[in-house]
C-alpha cells in the first residue's frame, strides 16, 4: 500500500465510524502503522494532525463554508483570490475541441499519456497537441488505458510524458510556478463548458452547492443537469468538481470515489484554514 492508500483507509474508517469518534490508535490500525508513525505520516501529508483533519470534515464546517461562499461568491468571481485560496480560473484555460478533432473516434488526434503519483493517489494524464484532455485517478493503470482507448478508439495513443505531463507533476508536488498555465483541450457541449468554467471559480478550501453552481453557470433552474455535467468532468482536481456538495452539507458523490473526495476537501481546508476552530464532531457523508 502507498502512503496515500493507508491514509485513505483511515479516513474511510473515520467516516463510517464517526459517531464513535475513533481515536488515533483505531485510525492507525486501519493504516497498518503504529500510532506514532501514523501521526507523523498524516501530519506530513495533511499539514495537521488526524484529529484536526477530521474537524474539517464536520457538517458545521461545511455549512459555514457554504454560508461564506454565498456572501463572498459574487466578489470572488469578479476579483479572484490570491495565495493558497486562488481561483483555478487564474491558471486554467478551457478550449473546446472542434467537431473535426473528435469525429470518428479522434481519427486525427495524437494523444500522449503517462502516469504519476500525487498526494491523492496515482493519476493518469493524457494530452493532445493543444492541452490536457484527461486527468483521472484510476483504479488500475490497465483500466485507465482501456478507458482512454474506448473514448478515443481511432486516435493514435503514445505512452510517453511531455512537458505538460511534467507540469502536472510539478503541480501535484507543490513546485508549480505562479506564472505557469494549463490549457484543457476538451470534448463537451456548450452547457458542459459553462458548468466546467463555473467550477474554476470555486476557491481552494471553499465549497459550493449544486444550486449555487447552477446560478453561477447561468442555469439557475437546471440544477439536475448541472449535477450531471459536474459528474461528466474529465479533469480531476484541476477542474475542482470535488468542491461541490449537497445543500445539507453532506458530501455527495464523486466520480473518483467518496473517500478521495473527503481527502481532497479536508487536505485543502487544512492548507487554507490551518487555524480554524471547529467544534462539531459529526462528519458529513
Amino acid at each position: 500500500m502507498t502512503d496515500y492508500e493507508r491514509i485513505a483507509a483511515a479516513i474511510a474508517y473515520a467516516r463510517t465510524h464517526f459517531q464513535a469518534q475513533p481515536d488515533l490508535e483505531e485510525m492507525a490500525r486501519q493504516a497498518h502503522w503504529s500510532p506514532f508513525h501514523f501521526q507523523r505520516k498524516f501530519q506530513e501529508w495533511a499539514g495537521v494532525s488526524p484529529k484536526k483533519f477530521l474537524q474539517y470534515l464536520s457538517l458545521d464546517h461545511a455549512k459555514t463554508l457554504l454560508r461564506q461562499q454565498l456572501s463572498v461568491a459574487d466578489a470572488a468571481y469578479e476579483t479572484g483570490l490570491s495565495g493558497p485560496g486562488r481561483l483555478h480560473d487564474l491558471f486554467v484555460n478551457l478550449e473546446a475541441m472542434t467537431p473535426g478533432e473528435y469525429r470518428q473516434g479522434g481519427a486525427d488526434l495524437h494523444i500522449d499519456y503517462s502516469f504519476g503519483d500525487s498526494p491523492f493517489g496515482r493519476y493518469l494524464v493524457a494530452t493532445t497537441s493543444k492541452g490536457i484532455c484527461k486527468l483521472v485517478f484510476p483504479e488500475t493503470d490497465e483500466a485507465a488505458v482501456a478507458e482512454l482507448r474506448q473514448e478515443w478508439p481511432q486516435a493514435t495513443l503514445a505512452a510517453q510524458a511531455t512537458g505538460v505531463h511534467e507540469q502536472v507533476a510539478r503541480f501535484f508536488n507543490g513546485a508549480f510556478s505562479p506564472t505557469e498555465r494549463f490549457t484543457m483541450h476538451l470534448k463537451g457541449t456548450p452547457f458542459q463548458f459553462k458548468v466546467w468554467a463555473a467550477l474554476l471559480h470555486i476557491p481552494e478550501g471553499q465549497l459550493t452547492t449544486y444550486s449555487q453552481l447552477a446560478r453561477v453557470a447561468g442555469h439557475e433552474r437546471a440544477v439536475r443537469a448541472v449535477g450531471t455535467a459536474v459528474g461528466d468532468n474529465p479533469i480531476s482536481y484541476l477542474i475542482p468538481c470535488h468542491r461541490v456538495i449537497r445543500q445539507t452539507g453532506e458530501l455527495g458523490q464523486y466520480r473518483w470515489g467518496a473517500t478521495r473526495k473527503v481527502a481532497l476537501v479536508g487536505w485543502e481546508a487544512a492548507r487554507v484554514h490551518p487555524n480554524a476552530l471547529i467544534a462539531s464532531p459529526g462528519l458529513f457523508h
